[in-house]
């Protein structure tokens, strides 16, 4: 298979607590931070300077940050490597020191020193959207992205946290057939309309 383009296998992944490693301190590097942070992973930014994002989150003790560049021992004790860094040769050093461990890796645009695909992700409220384009054109699903997110306004995430208040209810005061009727009830009428336009 062309890694390329590879559709992975979708999955949702819990780093909840886990020692994640972020290589890198430019603006990609603050994506995936940011990422990792909401989803509650305990973090370590290896880069010997941070862009102003992540500044801003170390001063606040958000993460771990090691002002240098990154060595082979940085990978013990880790659940999972970002590798941001637009570099060859260090990409390659890095996936295979990952692999010898049975690491996640993914490192920023280069699939083939990655075991793990990063999909653009639409994030409002509760909503997570995640778009890949198999590696075909990251810079599609980058617009999709941004496109989606002006669509998913303030409007919905209040929605959707109504939604869950609702279902947070229903669990303590409903049997589970009036519950998922109930529920389906609130969101028969939400549909999602819209139209392709190509270059």
């Amino acid at each position: 298979m062309n890694r390329a383009a590879n559709p992975y296998f979708q999955v949702g992944l819990d780093v909840l607590d886990q020692p994640c490693l972020v290589i890198g301190g430019g603006p990609e590097a603050a994506d995936k931070a940011g990422r990792l942070l909401e989803a509650g992973a305990r973090l370590r930014v290896v880069s010997p300077a941070l862009c102003p994002q992540l500044q801003a989150w170390a001063a606040q003790g958000r993460f771990s940050h090691q002002a240098r560049c990154w060595e082979p021992a940085d990978l013990e004790g880790v659940f999972l490597v970002l590798n941001t860094v637009g570099d060859p040769e260090l990409a390659r050093q890095v996936f295979a020191l990952a692999r010898e461990r049975g690491l996640l890796i993914n490192t920023y645009d280069c699939p083939e020193y990655s075991n793990l695909g990063m999909a653009a992700l639409v994030h409002p409220g509760h909503l997570r959207l995640s778009i890949s384009t198999s590696g075909a054109s990251p810079a599609l699903a980058g617009r999709l992205r941004r496109d989606l997110e002006a669509l998913f306004d303030g409007e919905f995430v209040e929605y959707l946290e109504q939604l869950a208040q609702v279902r947070a209810h229903l669990r303590d005061s409903a049997d589970r057939e009036t519950r998922i009727q109930l529920l389906r009830e609130l969101v028969a009428g939400f549909r999602l309309e819209g139209k392709l336009h190509y270059p």
